[in-house]
């Protein structure tokens, strides 16, 4: 059983955590250990890929891959409760916690990317601004001071987004509509437009306040 304690945990909404208090639960009285719960949002995650890969012969699997999608966070939330509840919270699982967080953003990203129902770039573009939110999040802690989370896309409105996207899209496309306004720009390309622009303005915010933070810790030393 670990003492040990995160320094920053990511503010979750009590609806959303409530929903998983019977699995950590059920992971504690089973021995499951919390990093095989990372594993599984990646998991999640790479089914979200293929079905977005897929989804331009499939238009229905827009739909699965937006449940996936929200499937990743709900694993995303348990690891760190399970983590907790079973004292197994350590400095190697919040890197085992974090770094399959990455692997995800970019697996969704390139899945979309790829789904031939936006342009290449756009996909992209949401995956390396994905990265940069986060890498920026994390600098907090790299420094010493606090991990930021604020700004308006942080990984679960990413989600949420991108969800609403996908499944905007695969209502058009399952009933003969078009999905390109105007032009060539489609639906998924203004979703990932959203989120690069979100994101945009979530490491400016991020940004600002660490160095803020980082500042005010340098004049009480």
């Amino acid at each position: 059983m670990s003492d040990y304690q995160p320094t920053s945990r990511r503010p979750i909404a009590q609806a959303f955590r409530s929903t998983a208090n019977w699995c950590v639960r059920l992971c504690v009285r089973l021995g499951i250990h919390a990093d095989c719960v990372s594993y599984a949002s990646v998991v999640a995650a790479a089914g979200a890929a293929a079905c977005f890969w897929r989804a331009s012969d499939y238009p229905y699997l827009l739909l699965i891959g937006a449940l996936l999608c929200g499937i990743r966070l709900w694993f995303n939330m348990l690891d760190g409760m399970v983590a907790l509840a079973s004292g197994q919270a350590s400095l190697r699982g919040e890197i085992v916690n974090e770094l399959p967080d990455r692997f995800s953003d970019v697996l969704i990203f390139v899945g979309v990317a790829h789904s031939g129902l936006c342009f290449v770039v756009s996909g992209y573009w949401a995956a390396i601004m994905a990265l940069l939110v986060a890498y920026i999040g994390t600098l907090g802690q790299a420094v010493g001071v606090q991990r930021q989370f604020g700004g308006v896309m942080s990984k679960p409105w990413r989600m949420a987004a991108l969800m609403l996207g996908a499944c905007l899209t695969s209502v058009l496309l399952m009933s003969e509509r078009e999905i390109r306004y105007p032009n060539l720009v489609t639906v998924l390309d203004w979703t990932c437009l959203v989120i690069v622009l979100g994101c945009l303005q979530t490491i400016v915010v991020r940004l600002a306040r660490l160095l803020r933070e980082v500042r005010d810790d340098e004049a009480i030393k």
